[in-house]
């Protein structure tokens, strides 16, 4: 697919995901949405791929939704009544995933299934959905002049991008609901302080830095035990309890062990660099257990 508001570029294992609408701003549009969908998606399966770094073009990660275009400016179809209903029972109907389903909503679901490890590099303006959209990202790096807002409630609108689900695990609660309620604009320096970004580092080191940090998490690693570590750690830690961890983790090791690990094993016994030559795109026969 050719996109026209990202850069899909790969190389030496790492995809780096652009958001290019520098003139916006790099503004979030619908269209946006449907192509960073489409991106993860493809990079989840894409042997080429080992980790994903997401940054923005010019002096701006995301401004937020763009605001200026004629109708719903958030895309969704004014004319529906849904209900809860609706959204369990017709989930993937057309006329409730683009009518009714929040844009970033779906960008976000996208990531958090994608089997590849996620490293943000904020490196302006990350406003409303340009907030939320880095929360399912593994990793957030931003740099010294980005500026971040949880911003909603000053449209009179609610957060999105599941950001309920993953700002009170990334901050805890109190200041999930401070940073909402108040809808301020904060540094990056706050940002960290907070625990939401993990470093802040000047400009032109920002990609840099993301990208290093990416590839220490996949270098000489199993993409197949990089990919089920992602979804074991953020399904297994919403469970109400260990057992089904236990039967998750059980199938998991015993899959891996017949897997690349037999080759980590030797590798490890003959002092050398393991050759894992399990791919992402083909999992063992229980994934994906949580669709069951």
């Amino acid at each position: 697919m050719t996109y026209t508001t990202l850069r899909y570029e790969v190389s030496d294992g790492l995809l780096i995901l652009t958001l290019n609408r520098p003139d916006m701003l790099n503004a979030f549009t619908v269209e946006m949405a449907n192509e960073l969908v489409d991106a993860y998606t493809r990079a989840s399966s894409d042997d080429a791929v080992k980790a994903i770094v997401v940054t923005g073009e010019g002096r701006a990660f995301c401004a937020g939704m763009d605001l200026s275009v004629d109708g719903n400016v958030f895309g969704l179809d004014e004319s529906l009544t849904p209900t809860l209903k609706d959204l369990r029972e017709r989930f993937e109907d057309p006329a409730i995933l683009y009518g009714v389903r929040d844009t970033g909503g779906r960008v976000a679901l996208a990531m958090y299934t994608c089997r590849k490890p996620i490293v943000g590099a904020i490196n302006g303006a990350a406003v409303g959905i340009g907030a939320t959209m880095t929360l399912p990202m593994d990793f957030r790096f931003a740099s010294d002049k980005a500026r971040i807002g949880f911003v909603f409630g000053r449209l009179g609108i609610t957060p999105e991008a599941c950001s309920t689900w993953f700002l009170p695990r990334i901050v805890g609660m109190e200041q999930a609901l401070e940073w909402l309620y108040r809808a301020d604009i904060f540094t990056a320096q706050e940002a960290m302080e907070k625990g939401l970004v993990r470093a802040v580092v000047p400009p032109e080191q920002l990609l840099e830095t993301a990208c290093d940090f990416a590839r220490s998490l996949i270098t000489d690693r199993s993409p197949v035990s990089v990919a089920l570590i992602r979804q074991m750690l953020y399904r297994n830690s919403a469970l109400p309890g260990p057992a089904e961890a236990h039967r998750v983790e059980s199938l998991a090791m015993f899959y891996t062990s017949i897997g690349d690990g037999k080759e980590g094993v030797s590798a490890f016994n003959e002092k050398r660099a393991a050759q894992f030559r399990e791919k992402a795109s083909a999992m063992p026969p229980f994934f994906p257990w949580f669709e069951e």
